[in-house]
């Protein structure tokens, strides 16, 4: 029989009972599977890399107080700070900062998660604003400062119309705040409520009752640190510089000391709720009677008139009462860019006279 046109064995087609791919494929698969997993895991480092990485956006948000990891990430998701609120969740909780959160307005730059949990945490401060409040500016153009900055105004000036025990310093014995309000510049955190606002600068005030200002009040006839700073905010609004405080404190001293009424027009005019340009005597604002009018009602008034500065408070701690010759002055007189003062009414006439025009 001839086998010549028979297939050779090696031309067969091999089946798939052949050990030989029988060991190959399972091989294989493992492989595959291998390198799957390892893209797989590749992709999605990639992809956390680039959730956790800077966003190159800058903005300003606040944090309520009380707000947990999951609303800190989506108030920075929605400001473009951060591309996942839910990755930077956790990633405050996997570092343990979910703990350290502060409340409050910040500036920030999406520099990636790690800087931003530091930002709001361990080595940041909220955003802050830089207020200056006058010497002399009444409770009323403060709360206007503050609503330029954002703050609560109307109700700053609520709360010093109406305080709340909490709020009224020991000492503050008027209707009103009005007085306690220290004078300064402060940087004041954008997410201040009002109560925390005069809490601060109330509580500025209070440094200045020291025991030496408490132990020199009585031997200048003043009865209480209340009186201080009520003579000390009229003697504010009464002079032109600063050395003109120690005279006019003087005078105001020497005018309670024999019961003379003071006679100040910054207080009727805050009595009326006016400036001291707006006053007109032929409409006969002065004969007004208010708590605060000093022509009509001797003595001082109920409270300030104003928030009086540490020159203003020092002057009466330390006036100047008295001429060369020892007389006490009891008028005095603002003309022509100048302070005139003298020791009896005769001689204020003269005055009146010769420079008032």
């Amino acid at each position: 029989m001839d086998d010549s046109n028979k297939p050779a064995l090696s031309d067969l087609p091999s089946t798939p009972d052949d050990p030989q791919e029988k060991g190959k494929s399972p091989t294989r698969w493992i492989l595959r599977g291998v390198l799957f997993m390892f893209v797989l895991v590749a992709a999605v480092l990639g992809y956390a890399l680039y959730l956790m990485g800077p966003t190159g956006t800058t903005a300003e948000i606040r944090i309520p107080k009380g707000s947990g990891a999951a609303a800190v990430g989506r108030i920075l998701e929605q400001a473009g700070l951060v591309r996942s609120g839910y990755m930077f969740a956790l990633f405050l909780r996997f570092s343990g900062q979910d703990k350290e959160l502060k409340p409050g307005y910040y500036k920030l730059e999406g520099k990636g998660l790690r800087a931003l949990a530091l930002a709001i945490t361990d080595e940041s401060r909220p955003l802050t604003v830089r207020i200056t409040f006058p010497e002399g500016w009444r409770a009323v153009d403060m709360a206007l400062r503050l609503s330029e900055h954002n703050l609560d105004g109307p109700r700053f000036l609520e709360l010093v119309n109406n305080p709340t025990p909490e709020l009224r310093p020991a000492e503050a014995r008027g209707p009103t705040l009005e007085g306690y309000l220290f004078p300064a510049t402060y940087d004041l955190p954008l997410d201040y409520t009002a109560e925390d606002i005069v809490h601060t600068l109330t509580r500025r005030m209070e440094q200045e009752f020291t025991l030496e200002v408490r132990t020199r009040l009585p031997s200048l006839g003043l009865g209480s640190l209340h009186d201080w700073v009520t003579l000390a905010s009229i003697v504010q609004a009464e002079a032109g510089n600063s050395s003109e405080k120690p005279v006019i404190a003087g005078v105001f001293l020497n005018r309670i000391e024999i019961g003379m009424p003071l006679q100040a027009d910054p207080t009727v005019a805050y009595g009326l709720g006016k400036r001291l340009p707006e006053l007109d005597r032929g409409a006969g604002d002065f004969e007004k009677d208010t708590p605060y009018n000093t022509y009509t009602r001797r003595g001082l008034p109920p409270g300030a008139i104003g928030n009086p500065g540490a020159e203003a408070l020092r002057a009466v701690l330390n006036p100047k009462r008295t001429n060369e010759r020892g007389q006490k002055y009891l008028y005095f007189l603002h003309a022509q860019g100048r302070l005139f003062l003298n020791v009896d009414f005769q001689g204020h006439l003269r005055d009146t006279a010769r420079y008032y025009r």
